[in-house]
């Protein structure tokens, strides 16, 4: 009778335990899932990332560039350091490149100032098939935000200073107690290069 009994419990017991290992399948399932999701969405931040300071690396060049350009006429320097001048726009094509080696393409790539860049990416690859509905064909999209900061200030020279030295350029001091005597006469190497007159990092 209690032999019976035994194998009557142990029969009962079968399904429950059946139950609590589906049950735990489908909890393994919905973690992986949702690490998936997780891995998709950290890929998607990276590229965009890359791809928002990759834009503003390039406008720094620019400015940089202009700033040479106009060495001899320190009466415009703020405004290149204030990402005010004409002929520099949108300059998104290495955004796109840096989204791409990232295994993402850009679906947004504006100005946020003057001196900054706002990147929206989406992932190539979707999340993958899990318990999840409709994450096969589901991707993951992040935005960034870049900014350019200038790193140098100058004192801009009065008129008579203009008049007794005329080849003589302001002092450029710089973040970290860097200063540049500047010699118009000096070969653009010599001339501070785009890091020394500019950060570029993600916005806060």
């Amino acid at each position: 009778m209690t032999r019976f009994r035994r194998y009557d419990d142990a029969g009962q017991a079968f399904p429950i335990y059946i139950t609590v290992v589906g049950g735990l399948l489908f909890l393994a399932l919905a973690y992986f899932a949702v690490g998936q999701a997780a891995v998709n969405r950290n890929g998607a931040q990276t590229a965009a990332d890359a791809a928002a300071l990759a834009a503003a690396q390039d406008t720094r060049d620019a400015l940089a560039k202009r700033w040479v350009q106009d060495l001899l006429d320190p009466e415009k320097w703020q405004a290149i350091f204030n990402g005010d001048v004409d002929g520099i726009g949108l300059t998104c094509g290495r955004a796109h490149e840096l989204a791409a080696r990232n295994d993402a393409r850009v679906i947004g790539c504006d100005l946020a100032g003057l001196l900054g860049y706002r990147v929206e990416v989406e992932t190539n690859k979707t999340v993958g098939d899990s318990i999840v509905p409709d994450t096969e064909n589901r991707r993951s999209d992040a935005t960034a935000t870049a900014v350019i900061e200038p790193r140098c200030t100058f004192p801009l020279p009065s008129e008579a200073a203009e008049e007794a030295e005329e080849d003589v350029l302001p002092l450029l001091s710089c973040k970290g107690g860097e200063e540049w005597e500047l010699d118009p006469k000096a070969p653009d190497e010599l001339l501070p290069q785009p890091e020394d007159l500019f950060d570029v990092h993600l916005a806060d």
